[in-house]
This record gives C-alpha cells, sequence and structure tokens, in this order.
C-alpha cells in the first residue's frame, strides 16, 4: 500500500510538471502565445501526457529510491525526458500534419528536464538536511571517520557511512596520495592531505576511526598505509580488495578490520579457472593428509570444480571426518579412507580399487622442532612414506602425481627440510622412469595452518602475553591458505615433465613486525600492554628460507605467480638403489634411531648439518 501511495505522489507531481513545461516552453517562445498553439496544447494534452508518463514508467522513474540518486538516475531522467519529447513531436505531426516548432521541443524538453529531474533531486537533498539536522542534534556525533584512499574506492566507503549510519558517523574527510586531489571536496568531504598529512590530520580532527579505502591499490601500498593509521593508535578498518567486491565474495558493507593477509604486500593471485578444471573436472582425484591445513583446502577447491570423485586419504579419523562432513554440502562423490602412506599394501590397494587419475600428496610430517627429536620418523613419513604413494600412482597409471614441498628443502638445515628435499630427488628420479607424470610445488609459510606462527601468536595475545620471537631478525615468506592451494592446483595444470615448481611469495615478512601488527590488530600496544620476548633460534630454523638454490635458479611459466626451478644433476645410481631398497628390504634402509637418520640424510645431502644431528656428532667425538 505504501509502494503504491508513493508512486501516485510520483505521478501526480510529474502530471502537472510535464504540462508546466511546455506552457512555460510556450510563453518563452511567443508573446502573445497564439491561439492555435492553446488549441494544439488542449488537443493533444491526454495523450502527450500519457506518453510522458509511460516513458517515464518504462526508464524506472517511479521505483527508483531517489534518496540515493547518483549518475544512474541522472541517466534514466534525461533517457526518459528525451523520449517524451520525440514521441511528443511525432504525435504533433500525426494528429495535425505538422511539425512542432524546433523551438518548442528544446524548450519543452529543457524545462521537462529541469522541473522533472529538480523534483527527484529535492528527495536526496531533503534526505541530507533531514540528516544534517540529526547530526546537529547530537553535541557530537558516535565516531569521527577519516577514509584514506578519495577514488571511488573511498566515494563506495563515504556513501555507505551516510546511507547505512546516518548521524552515528562523521566523515572528517579523505587522505589521498593524488597532489590534485588536495583541497578539493569528495561528496562534500574536503580531501585533506597525504599520507604524510595522516597523524596530523588525525589529531588535529580529532579522528575516532581510520578506514583504508583503496580496493585496487597494490598490497604494498595498502601495508604502508595501515602500519602508518596503526601508529596513530585509532582504530582502523579496511574496505575488502576489489577482486572480492567483483567476484561477490564481500560486498560494500562489509567494511571490515584490518586482518594480518592485509599486510602480506603482495596482491591477490588471479588463477585460470578453466586451465584447472580442464584436468581435474569429471576426474578421479585423490588427496592425502586431506584432513590437513593444506590437505583440507585443496579438497574444496577441488570440489568446486566438480570431479568424478574425491578421495580422501588422512590416517587421522577426526581430521578426515570433519573434512568429509564439510564437503558432503559439495554434492561430489567421496570417499573418505582411513590410511598409513607408509603401509604400502593398503595404499596400492586403494590405487588399484580406485584409479585416480590425479594425485595431490600432501601428507608429512611439518614441524621443525618436533622433527629435529624425532628424525627417524621424518624419514619414515617424509620420505618412505612419499615413494609409497608415488610408486602406487605409478603402479595404477595414474596421470598426474603433485608433491606439496617446502622451501625448506632448499639447502636444509633442518630434518624437516631435509627429508622433504628428498622426497622430491625421488619423485624426480620417478618421473624419469613411469609414464606417470610427477612433479613437486614448493611454496613458504602458510597463514593458518596448524603450526604456524600466527594460531600461536594469537594464543599467546589471548593468554595476555608475552608473544615469544625466535630471533628479532627472523624473516619468512607468507601466503595465504587459500593462495598457496589455487597456485598448487595451477601449477598441476602445468605440469609435464618432472618440475619442482615455485611460488612467488611475495616480500618477506620480519617475524617480529609481525607480532607487533598482530598485537596492534587485536587493539592492543606492543611493549606497553603486551610484551615481545626473544627465545633464541629453535633446533633446524634459519634466519631466512629461499625458494630455490643457487644452482637450480628459476624459469618463468605462462603465470606470473609460478616458476619452475632448473632442473639439477640427479644421482641416479644412489637414486636407484635407495628406491629398490624402499621396495624390496625398507627395514635394513629406514633409520631407527637419530645417528642411523643423520647418515641416510647425508647419503643424498653430504653437506647436511642439524643441530640435533652436531651434538650427537660432538658427543661421538666427530669433528666439526
Amino acid at each position: 500500500m505504501e509502494k503504491w501511495k508513493r508512486w501516485g505522489h510520483l505521478v501526480a507531481i510529474d502530471l502537472l510538471l510535464v504540462n508546466v513545461a511546455y506552457v512555460l516552453a510556450l510563453f518563452l517562445r511567443y508573446d502573445p502565445v497564439p491561439a492555435y498553439q492553446w488549441e494544439v496544447f488542449l488537443t493533444l494534452l491526454v495523450p502527450r501526457t500519457t506518453l510522458r508518463i509511460l516513458g517515464h514508467y518504462f526508464f524506472g522513474l517511479y521505483r527508483r529510491a531517489w534518496r540515493y540518486a547518483s549518475i544512474e538516475e541522472a541517466l534514466a531522467i534525461v533517457g526518459a525526458v528525451t523520449v517524451g519529447s520525440i514521441l511528443g513531436a511525432f504525435l504533433n505531426l500525426f494528429w495535425f500534419q505538422a511539425m512542432l516548432p524546433r523551438s518548442i521541443v528544446v524548450l519543452d524538453w529543457f524545462l521537462c528536464l529541469a522541473l522533472v529531474g529538480g523534483s527527484r533531486f529535492l528527495v536526496r537533498i531533503r534526505d541530507g538536511w533531514q540528516r544534517q539536522s540529526l547530526l546537529e542534534d547530537h553535541e557530537e556525533p558516535l565516531k569521527r571517520v577519516l577514509i584514506v584512499g578519495a577514488g571511488d574506492g573511498g566515494v563506495l566507503a563515504a556513501r555507505e557511512l551516510r546511507n547505512h549510519y546516518g548521524h552515528q558517523v562523521k566523515l572528517v574527510g579523505f587522505i589521498d596520495d593524488d597532489p590534485l586531489k588536495r583541497n578539493q571536496t569528495v561528496l562534500g568531504s574536503p580531501v585533506l592531505g597525504t599520507r604524510d598529512d595522516l597523524a596530523r590530520v588525525v589529531a588535529e580532527y580529532q579522528v575516532d576511526e581510520i578506514i583504508i579505502s583503496m580496493p585496487s591499490v597494490p598490497r604494498r601500498v595498502i601495508r604502508e598505509f595501515v602500519r602508518i593509521a596503526q601508529a596513530t593508535g585509532k582504530k582502523v578498518l579496511i574496505l575488502p580488495g576489489v577482486y572480492d567486491l567483483l567476484e561477490g565474495n564481500v560486498t560494500v558493507s562489509k567494511i571490515r578490520e584490518v586482518q594480518i593477509e592485509d599486510l602480506l604486500g603482495r596482491d591477490p593471485v588471479k588463477v585460470n579457472i578453466a586451465g584447472m578444471s580442464a584436468y581435474l573436472s569429471g576426474r578421479k582425484v585423490l588427496v592425502t593428509g586431506a584432513g590437513g591445513s593444506i590437505g583440507s583446502e585443496l579438497c574444496r577447491q577441488i570440489a568446486k570444480l566438480k570431479p568424478e570423485v574425491l578421495l580422501l586419504v588422512d590416517h587421522g579419523e577426526n581430521n578426515l571426518y570433519e573434512i568429509e562432513m564439510e564437503l558432503k554440502a559439495a554434492r561430489v562423490p567421496l570417499v573418505a579412507l582411513v590410511k598409513d602412506i607408509k603401509d604400502g599394501r593398503a595404499v596400492r590397494d586403494v590405487f588399484q580399487r580406485y584409479k585416480p587419475d590425479v594425485v595431490f600428496h600432501a601428507a608429512a610430517h611439518k614441524h621443525v622442532p618436533l622433527m629435529e627429536h624425532n628424525p627417524e620418523e621424518a624419514i619414515k613419513n617424509n620420505v618412505y612414506g612419499t615413494y609409497q604413494v608415488a610408486w602406487a600412482a605409478h603402479l595404477a597409471g595414474t596421470e598426474k602425481f603433485v608433491l606439496i614441498s617446502t622451501d625448506k628443502a632448499v639447502n636444509p638445515t633442518s630434518v624437516m627440510g631435509a627429508s622433504k628435499r628428498i622426497a622430491e630427488m625421488i619423485i624426480m628420479y620417478l618421473d624419469q622412469r613411469s609414464a606417470t607424470t610427477f612433479a613437486a610445488v614448493r611454496f613458504g609459510n602458510v597463514l593458518g595452518s596448524r603450526g604456524s606462527v600466527i594460531p600461536l601468536f594469537r594464543q599467546q595475545i589471548l593468554a595476555g602475553g608475552p608473544v615469544t620471537v625466535t630471533h628479532e631478525k627472523m624473516i619468512r615468506y607468507f601466503m595465504t591458505i587459500p593462495e598457496a592451494v589455487q597456485l598448487t592446483l595451477q601449477a598441476g595444470a602445468f605440469a609435464g615433465k618432472g618440475e619442482i615448481f615455485v611460488l612467488d611469495m611475495g616480500e618477506p615478512v620480519r617475524i617480529m613486525d609481525l607480532a607487533e601488527q598482530l598485537i596492534r590488530l587485536s587493539g592492543l600496544r606492543p611493549y606497553v600492554d603486551i610484551d615481545i620476548q626473544i627465545t633464541g633460534i629453535r633446533p633446524g630454523e634459519k634466519l631466512f628460507e629461499e625458494l630455490f638454490t643457487a644452482e637450480e635458479g628459476v624459469d618463468a611459466t605462462t603465470h606470473e605467480r609460478i616458476f619452475v626451478a632448473k632442473p639439477t644433476a640427479l644421482d641416479l645410481p644412489l637414486l636407484e638403489e635407495t628406491v629398490q631398497a624402499l621396495e624390496n628390504r625398507p627395514e635394513e634402509i629406514l633409520p631407527a634411531d637419530a645417528h642411523s637418520a643423520l647418515e641416510f640424510i647425508r647419503r643424498f645431502l653430504p653437506e647436511f648439518r642439524g643441530e640435533e644431528q652436531s651434538k650427537l656428532e660432538a658427543a661421538a667425538g666427530l669433528e666439526e
């Protein structure tokens, strides 16, 4: 009922205005108005007015929210008035076999446009006055907001504040690095300066919140603005990235708090969905470690590509149950298999039964300090387990096998890294002996994965601190789990000849900076509310990680974020001997303790030195 009442008001206003416009056009054209023109006006009053109203209806002038009117609404008014004027001129020609004077047509068009358009935008002006009145009724608004970015993103954020928060906030202005925008106004609010002025503006205008609203700029620029904004001690929010907005993952109304992912200094990953779909859609895909951080995300993204069947393999029943329950909504055939990758007979039985076309091997022992104290288990799982899955893939005629590796496999100083490097060697060897395409994908630390530094820091912050950092100069490469998995799937599409793919991890991040930023994101102050303590480098850790060796180097692929490590020479006799031993007499070659684990690693990596291994050597009287 309310809608029809509003429509009725607008139609009544238009009935009056379109005729007032025509009469004014007559008075402007003639002095006095000839009698025959009044005859034309009165004769065509009803049909001409009807055509005008129908034009307004078809251009949506009665179903738009005029309090939010913008360029689109203005264009609709122009279109409706123009069509109405043209139809009116033809109506006159049809009825009286004579064209209206062009001056009458132009004056009528202009006046109708001014009156009809003005009536609509008066609604917006009235609404603005009402909001201003409400704002003035409060001695002080609840929040004073500063927007960083005076472009399209800033305008979106400003409109969001105005339309949804009304008198609850006051937009004091904008900050933008474009010098041409300085001293200009955007939606009635001034551009107050550049990033160098941000701290001064916050203090001078008593800003309560800062909104970073630059969805299309590079992440490194975002990170710098966030750093400056956080230094003011005010609450910092951020508008979602342009890719999220375009893909519909979030809306402009989801202005949110800054997340650690926003501070990585790297632009969002873009992948070729069509290319990924080509080798996964309608195929049988197997994922080991399916309940882990990387494995579960692999399953989520593969499920979206609609494989024929998705095989979930993990030795932990709880994790496997959780990802199986989550994926049932995807309506993809699932098979959950509780299997240990070191159990060769069970693994081969799975492959012979289901004949997977593509395998992603994500199962691994990955915790560096823990593997330093249990090196034999790292070898058994990461080397022997990888061999069992890879050999089963070969026997079953699998098309592609992708090993999830790590930057810690490059010039390894940890047992975990060394075990993954040996696993890489084994699949490269198998690629030369098998019709199956074997490949590996290396990437660095993954934000939010189990055992990663971010969940640990968050737990420590919730407990009141301190946050522990092993070394003040420690740096790492970081990537979000979805990004890492998207690039892994893309690399799998490229795999064809035993490549080791290296993912571009962006700029390295200093762990000390990461700890400080996470404390600030929690609304606290580093060293004041939450202390940061240096605990010393843990066994097997490096100060910095590498993505490829000096001997390897990298070649580009067709994806800007994926590279291929140049092949290095393999010790083929050693690898052949090792593979035969793993197949026929694993109990003779697999290590039973830390000392034999060190000997196993040094067969492949003669220069390897690990902290625990060094202690063993010292205890045995070996010279370092």
